[in-house]
């Protein structure tokens, strides 16, 4: 099934593409930036940019906001808390948290593709509090456990 995600364009999203996907396979539709003129991110810096879109997500979905691959490459440029979680219930303005991990300061321009979206569904866990877990192979082995 494939959920409908209803669009509320603000209006400095005007004249903006709503979200896109790029190919006929493609798992993301890419957002763009809603920003007036140019919107400078000094390297090490840090920003949440505007996309001029509220969504309204419906129950059991969630969007995860994630990094393009192409500004990472070229410019260091991605996602800081990749995936970003957008939950069904929030109706405010989708903003994409930026890190310039670059050499050089990285413009966002008005329009420009800053990153994906992807609707996926959310199983909801009931936790449970017990004495023991089961055993695996792996055990309590934590980062790096399974080889370099």
């Amino acid at each position: 099934m494939n959920p409908t995600v209803r669009i509320k364009a603000l209006p400095h999203a005007a004249g903006l593409a709503l979200p896109q996907y790029q190919t006929e396979h493609a798992a993301g539709a890419d957002v763009c930036a809603a920003v007036e003129g140019e919107f400078v991110i000094k390297p090490g810096a840090w920003a949440a940019v505007p996309t001029g879109l509220c969504l309204e997500i419906p129950a059991g979905f969630e969007v995860q906001v994630r990094p393009r691959s192409g500004l990472a490459l070229k410019n260091g440029v991605t996602v800081l808390n990749a995936p970003g979680t957008i939950d069904a219930d929030y109706r405010g303005e989708l903003k994409v948290l930026l890190i310039n991990h670059g050499p050089e300061p990285f413009v966002v321009t008005r329009g420009m593709r800053i990153a994906q979206i992807v609707v996926a569904s959310v199983a909801r866990a009931q936790f449970e509090v017990s004495e023991n877990l089961s055993d695996t192979s792996r055990g309590a082995g934590g980062f790096g456990s399974t080889g370099a």
